[in-house]
């Protein structure tokens, strides 16, 4: 039944249910391919190209950039014609949580030179001045997010739009990671990436944060509140949404300043408590994988519902 989903996924819902809780099973079992034979990063490369030649200081050339790539991560998911293999290839949870673990696993080892070091593999922002507690806020806020465009998002998109939906988003995300940041260069060039982004994701969010709810009934109440309350002072509407309800889930605080190259940032803080210690990061990580497997079990569940269904 696998392989039969891997070389094509049905397109009925229920079908696609199964066809997407097999991909995500495919990537926490086999976690990303090198990336010298990653899809998504040949992708990285051609979108570099195309920048090359149409980057101009303007949004008109960054939305047809932006068209380009959407255009060219749907059609290459289409011709999958899998929407499991696509999810394995477009998500990356296994991925996300094994970094963070092993971030946080040198500042619990005290090796605070050793995590600055693999931070930026997780996070942009400097690490040279960062103590173990922010090192640790910087992972837990970063898994959060990145548990969003990683797992929830690639899971709604196949949902909607099948292999298609999984390229066009892994297209849209990677774009925003490129040139969708505050900078000199991509202030303009760099706008379409990143507001089709926030579209993409605003979903998403809302419904990752659901899940961490409801993976820590005795704290929904007190996720619920931090949400509203703290979620809107975030300069992303999504990652907002998605840090300050691992804050609240964890007991303890996240955001605060920052500094990327020059640039130096005083994030509104998020949650109560106290700042993260090291433990939290081992927390998140786990937190973040019963995320990833709660979905795949309402996945399953769906497809077997069907079942049951069309048997009787």
């Amino acid at each position: 039944m696998i392989g039969s989903l891997l070389a094509r996924s049905p397109s009925p819902i229920p079908q696609r249910c199964l066809a997407v809780a097999t991909g995500l099973l495919a990537d926490r079992i086999l976690g990303d391919p090198p990336n010298m034979a990653h899809p998504v990063a040949w992708f990285g490369k051609f979108m570099q190209w195309t920048e090359e030649k149409l980057w101009a200081d303007r949004r008109l050339p960054g939305v047809a950039h932006t068209a380009i790539g959407v255009g060219l991560g749907s059609t290459g998911g289409a011709l999958i014609r899998s929407t499991a293999a696509a999810v394995a290839i477009t998500a990356s949870g296994r991925q996300l949580r094994s970094t963070a673990a092993r971030i946080g696993q040198a500042i619990e080892d005290g090796d605070v030179d050793r995590a600055r070091t693999a931070l930026p593999a997780l996070v942009g922002r400097d690490p040279t001045e960062l103590d173990s507690s922010a090192i640790a806020a910087a992972v837990i806020e970063s898994v959060a997010e990145n548990s969003v465009d990683a797992v929830v998002a690639p899971i709604f998109w196949s949902m909607v739009g099948g292999a298609a939906g999984a390229g066009a988003y892994r297209a849209i995300n990677t774009m925003d990671a490129m040139i969708g940041h505050r900078s000199v260069r991509y202030r303009n060039f760099g706008w379409a990436a990143a507001r089709l982004d926030d579209i993409a994701n605003y979903i998403p969010a809302r419904i990752f944060a659901a899940v961490v709810a409801a993976q820590n009934p005795r704290a929904a109440g007190r996720i619920y509140t931090i949400v509203r309350r703290d979620a809107a002072a975030h300069p992303s509407p999504n990652a907002g949404v998605a840090e300050s309800a691992f804050a609240a889930a964890l007991g303890c605080q996240l955001g605060g300043p920052l500094r990327y190259g020059e640039n130096f940032e005083n994030r509104p803080t998020l949650g109560d408590g106290p700042r993260p210690s090291p433990a939290d990061v081992r927390a998140a990580t786990e937190l973040a994988d019963r995320v990833e497997l709660a979905f795949v079990l309402l996945l399953v569940t769906g497809w077997a519902i069907s079942q049951v269904r069309r048997a009787g």
